[in-house]
């Protein structure tokens, strides 16, 4: 699973540059200021948890094999596609309802740093 977890850590920061750019270079002229906040908040965090989900794939390839961990690999995956995919679909649309999901990818980031601060415990 460690491979997988650094592949899939790679695949999400290569995507996260990609949407960067097209939102500072593409959108910039054609969102809303409102909108284009929304999209910035997704790279960011779309960037924080790839780097989260990177450091995870590390520890897990030096041979930490908790269930937690594993656990938190999913997790910030998962919530990195339901927080900031969310977030790029509502600017990109404008379709508000997509706001309302966006809370279910943070919950999903808050149980993933805390499985991650569990597995870090057991590890003492």
């Amino acid at each position: 699973m460690a491979s997988l977890t650094l592949f899939v850590a790679a695949v999400l920061g290569f995507l996260a540059v990609g949407l960067g750019a097209f939102g500072a270079h593409g959108l910039k002229a054609s969102l809303p200021a409102d909108m284009m906040a929304v999209y910035q908040t997704a790279v960011q965090y779309h960037f924080y948890h790839c780097f989260a989900l990177l450091i995870v794939g590390v520890l897990m390839h030096s041979g930490v094999q908790h269930l937690s961990l594993r656990i938190s690999a999913v997790l910030f995956f998962a919530g990195t596609l339901v927080f900031s995919g969310s977030l790029y679909a509502l600017a990109l649309t404008g379709t508000r309802w997509l706001g309302a999901i966006t809370p279910i990818g943070g919950l999903m980031f808050l149980v993933a740093w805390a499985c991650l601060a569990y597995s870090a415990w057991k590890a003492m």
